[in-house]
């Protein structure tokens, strides 16, 4: 079980030249697992499948999961012209949801069989290292029943927003996609849509749960701490 995971901040960086770069990972370690099940069938020694955390920012995009309705987004193409903001169709689960500068968008493409995961422990342990990164500063955040991300004000309907977004495609115990984390970010780009398909919850970011900008570089370092410690990874 391989558990050191490549990790690489990309920057700002295009939404399809990123999921273009996801796709050749993802694909890689597909073409391992399906030669390992040769190698099983003669005996020999298996390949060592590899991992990666790719953190990034994307200018203004929306993205529509699969399992989403192009309703839910509420601007036609010119007006997204006119906010400089793009949209995809995207082979992740879920629903609709917004990307932009200020907000850590993360991207593990790695073997889940490494760390002994399926699908549901993943995204409860992407929710787990989210939610302990947000008590470095003191912002207390909860899962949601029946939803997907990480929330704030669980017990109040009327003041429950969410912080982080998650959204991710599996096969063979390959995982791709992840989460996005609002910091930095500019919030009215969620008015241009009903986020993950709810219409009656709200949004944040750190910068407006703590009053002030917020130093993403450390709320990386941070997180990759998290992420580490809750599945067990060797982050390079």
């Amino acid at each position: 079980m391989n558990k050191n995971v490549n990790f690489n901040d990309l920057g700002l960086i295009d939404y399809k030249e990123c999921w273009d770069y996801q796709e050749e990972l993802f694909s890689q370690i597909i073409n391992i697992k399906m030669q390992n099940r040769a190698l099983e069938k003669d005996g020999m020694n298996t390949l060592s499948t590899p991992n990666h955390l790719l953190f990034c920012e994307h200018p203004h995009v929306f993205t529509l999961g699969k399992s989403g309705s192009e309703n839910n987004l509420l601007l036609n193409f010119l007006e997204l012209n006119k906010i400089n903001a793009s949209f995809y169709k995207i082979n992740r689960g879920g629903d609709i949801t917004y990307h932009g500068p200020g907000q850590i968008v993360g991207y593990p493409v790695f073997d889940m069989e490494n760390f002994g995961l399926d699908v549901r422990n993943y995204i409860h342990g992407l929710e787990e290292a989210v939610i302990r990164m947000l008590k470095h500063y003191n912002v207390n955040a909860y899962r949601l029943d029946k939803a997907t991300g990480v929330w704030l004000d669980v017990d109040f309907p009327n003041k429950t927003r969410k912080i982080c977004a998650i959204g991710v495609k599996a096969s063979r115990y390959v995982a791709m996609h992840g989460f996005a984390l609002n910091i930095n970010t500019d919030l009215k780009y969620f008015s241009y849509i009903n986020p993950c398909g709810f219409i009656d919850k709200g949004v944040t970011s750190l910068e407006k749960e703590v009053g002030e900008r917020v130093d993403i570089e450390n709320v990386k370092n941070i997180l990759k701490n998290e992420l580490s410690e809750v599945f067990g990874m060797d982050i390079k």
